[in-house]
């Protein structure tokens, strides 16, 4: 058992903020949040560590929807850059765990910085790029720090792919052409899915013929070929996984939104520079989202918009679909009533500095609770890992960090980091 007292508590739950407070953690889980005095009261047993925290602030572990961590190794050029398969512009069976470098530094400077949880996978150069995986930052390999996998499956609109392949005289070198390429792969999916449907259904029939010894028993049916793109695109073309929509500007956003209301597809907005120029459609399409049936894949009344990740914060106008780049985006948005997290979108922005955004936001209009939650309940909620992980609750995994002072403050630094219930980094002066 491992007791952590002396201790400002925000836990993103119902608590809210518990000022003198101790955090219990029995195994892997968070056993008790209280207050300091029913610690002082004891009853705890004899070999149970017990950690003074010295008045610092304890926040659930960071959460980043959108990175790159491991991908994009650290210190490499080429060599180390495994995030974008830019030989076809359509690469959806591509998997992040295939590529993700396990023992990239810049792991270990996620969970240093407080960040426990990404959400990581391939680059914006394709306009389907491949499969998302959840991971935590601090396990040894991809194997033991899965979290979920696949997650999502990565799509992209604007700048990106037409700069990619248009220089080549190849498609897509107009935002039709996206939209054209993203629609033909996923009608494609939706008959290999309908063709493997009929083909099991048939093979159903000839196997209870042939328990029968019927006469008239139907003919063997022959397996379809297997086709790796279009299997990879069935958990999104079925509702089960989320198009993860990389889009700066407003018009492919829209665009986006057109898409995946024609497919019934589940959906985040990822990016959404542009977001708060539309924010009273993206409210809309956000509540027509929650209707029963809608994103449940290909012929539900349609799609789904789970949620908007802004993004990277830190940085210049790179390129034309930034020009309307702002810090207030992400307040704009929260305050028109959607759910936000906030990306780093390392190594954009190294992993470490995803606190260092959220008080950036504040900077925008964001209060400082809400900045809170865009980096640990609302990612949790939006990744649909809630139920584990983003806040300090009895049976949640026990993922925290311990800030020296307010999180938001620039010049705060992590003292410790407890991850699966283990210290993983502790600077705490004996």
């Amino acid at each position: 058992m491992l007791i952590i007292h002396n201790v400002k508590l925000i836990t993103m739950d119902v608590a809210e903020t518990i000022g003198n407070g101790c955090i219990v953690i029995d195994g892997s889980r968070i056993a008790k949040v209280m207050n300091d005095s029913e610690f002082n009261r004891g009853g705890f047993p004899a070999d149970a560590e017990v950690i003074d925290g010295k008045g610092g602030t304890i926040i659930p572990a960071l959460i980043d929807a959108h990175s790159h961590l491991g991908l994009f190794n650290d210190s490499l050029d080429m060599e180390g850059s495994d995030g974008n398969e830019m030989t076809d512009p359509l690469t959806p069976h591509l998997r992040a765990i295939d590529g993700i470098h396990n023992a990239d530094v810049c792991f270990r400077e996620a969970y240093e910085g407080g960040v426990g949880i990404v959400m990581t996978g391939p680059g914006s150069g394709n306009v389907l790029g491949g499969q998302f995986a959840i991971v935590k930052t601090y396990e040894k390999t991809v194997e033991d720090a899965l979290v979920s996998e696949p997650a999502a499956q990565k799509a992209a609109f604007g700048e990106n792919p037409k700069r990619v392949y248009g220089k080549e005289n190849k498609s897509p070198q107009t935002r039709m052409g996206t939209a054209a390429l993203l629609r033909q792969a996923l009608r494609e999916a939706v008959e290999y899915n309908e063709k493997f449907t009929r083909y099991e259904e048939n093979l159903l029939e000839y196997d209870e013929a042939v328990r029968e010894a019927k006469e008239d028993a139907p003919d063997r049916p022959d397996k379809p070929d297997i086709d790796l793109q279009a299997e990879s695109l069935i958990p999104v073309i079925d509702g089960r996984i989320p198009l993860k929509i990389h889009a700066h500007r407003q018009d492919d956003i829209l665009t986006a939104i057109r898409i995946c209301n024609e497919f019934g597809l589940t959906y985040t907005l990822e990016h959404c520079t542009e977001g708060h120029l539309i924010a009273d459609v993206l409210l809309r399409e956000y509540t027509a989202g929650q209707a029963e049936g809608r994103g449940a894949g290909f012929g539900s009344p349609g799609g789904r918009l789970r949620g908007i990740v802004i993004g990277p914060i830190i940085g210049d106008r790179s390129k034309p679909e930034l020009s309307n780049m702002t810090l207030g985006t992400a307040a704009a948005l929260t305050q028109a009533g959607l759910p936000v997290a906030l990306m780093t979108d390392h190594p954009c922005v190294p992993q470490q500095y995803l606190a260092l955004s959220a008080a950036l936001t504040v900077r925008g209009g964001l209060t400082d609770r809400e900045a809170l939650r865009a980096i640990t309940i609302r990612p949790a909620q939006i990744l649909g890992i809630d139920d584990r992980y983003g806040s300090l609750s009895v049976g949640k995994e026990a993922d925290f960090c311990l800030f020296d002072r307010d999180p938001l403050d620039a010049r705060s630094r992590v003292l410790m980091f407890v991850g699966g219930g283990k210290i993983r980094f502790n600077q705490i002066a004996g």
